[in-house]
């Protein structure tokens, strides 16, 4: 039974059930269904776990609470309800911000990390931009992050991809885009900006691979990485969806890491 407490998350399971478990997270204003060309590859090897976060698809839409914080305790109460034991968890953008706060906040549910150009670690012209950013977010909701996101793609971007995107972030709830906007930058509690990014990668124990599409924020997090095992890479030919615009690379990426992890 889901938890009281824990928005209920719609999700879905293939791959083999002794496999290793590999939970793919989803971004800001996105679903579950970006991942599907990962997860039916994916599923010949390990058990993939493909959730919806709070507010976004077709999972429950609180009023309030819509977070990073909070989607990560919603995933702890899932991975558990499912008795899968500690997962790799892969996550895009705020996916990946989440994804770190999983394993920093529930270290029990969580192997390793994959985070994918993730929501943490801004800083100079970025940070200045978030509070009219997030005024914007408040006053138009998805129509203005749907604005944003129409420039995250690259030139070579496959087709339709920025239209799909553009799509999903119209049929979000505007509450929930500027509540998690806020959640990622901005609460007392946010980890999005530079310094507090530091302090909570420094709390992660797990071994964790980050790729990001900035060179500057590669190199940056680096510098921030304690855990024996971990590793940053940079992708340097790709927009901010790089997982769906290098959809193969994606996954053998992912299969290599979990792999490697549970040789260790």
């Amino acid at each position: 039974m889901t938890r009281p407490d824990r928005a209920h998350l719609f999700h879905t399971v293939l791959g083999p059930a002794d496999a290793p478990v590999v939970l793919l997270v989803h971004g800001w204003g996105g679903d579950g269904r970006e991942w599907s060309p990962h997860a039916e590859t994916l599923a010949d090897r390990f058990r993939i776990v493909v959730p919806d976060l709070r507010g976004h698809g077709r999972s429950e839409v609180p009023d309030e609470g819509n977070t990073p914080a909070e989607m990560a305790s919603d995933l702890a109460a899932m991975i558990e309800e499912l008795g899968t034991g500690p997962v790799t968890v892969v996550g895009h953008s705020m996916g990946g911000q989440v994804a770190n706060l999983l394993a920093v906040h529930h270290p029990h549910t969580v192997r390793s990390v994959v985070a994918l150009d993730p929501a943490h670690g801004a800083h100079g012209a970025e940070v200045k931009q978030i509070p009219a950013r997030l005024a914007e977010y408040r006053e138009r909701g998805a129509r203005a992050a749907a604005s944003f996101v129409a420039g995250a793609f690259s030139s070579q971007a496959p087709p339709g991809l920025r239209t799909a995107h553009v799509r999903t972030m119209l049929g979000m709830p505007d509450h929930v885009i500027a509540q998690s906007y806020a959640g990622m930058y901005t609460d007392p509690d946010a980890v999005g900006v530079r310094p507090q990014s530091e302090a909570y990668l420094r709390r992660r124990r797990q071994p964790a691979l980050t790729v990001w599409t900035s060179a500057e924020a590669a190199t940056w997090e680096r510098g921030t990485q304690h855990t024996p095992g971990s590793r940053v890479d940079h992708w340097p030919d790709s927009g901010h969806y790089l997982h769906e615009e290098h959809p193969r690379r994606t996954v053998r990426l992912i299969e290599d890491w979990v792999t490697s992890v549970a040789g260790h």
